[in-house]
């Protein structure tokens, strides 16, 4: 099997409170909203993150996003809004916090994810 591409799907409730909150997220509009209830990152060129609007299924979700320093990261976030934490550790060199939206989807920003 060859895989060309890889999305990550956030259920939500409200399309446009979750569309704001990730728009603060990762600071920038959507890359599209395809249809209604759809909204997609083009994060990597093989990488997409979207938000759906599925409110039973709201709240499920587990993202993980690698960064290159999650000090910077974690400090842009802030002063967007967008409290992260505690920071944690994992193995020798990673370290890893999350922020949460709306919908209690947790978004795990991860520095170092292999050692």
């Amino acid at each position: 099997m060859l895989v060309t591409r890889v999305l990550a799907v956030a259920p939500v409730s409200d399309i446009e409170q979750s569309v704001a909150w990730y728009e603060r997220l990762l600071a920038r509009p959507a890359d599209r909203q395809p249809m209604p209830g759809l909204a997609d990152w083009h994060l990597t060129p093989n990488g997409w993150l979207q938000v759906y609007q599925d409110p039973e299924h709201a709240g499920s979700t587990l993202i993980n996003l690698q960064v290159d320093d999650l000090d910077r990261a974690l400090a842009d976030l802030a002063a967007r809004g967008l409290p992260a934490g505690p920071v944690q550790t994992g193995g020798r060199i990673s370290r890893f916090a999350a922020v949460h939206d709306p919908d209690g989807n947790r978004v795990t920003l991860v520095e170092n994810p292999v050692s």
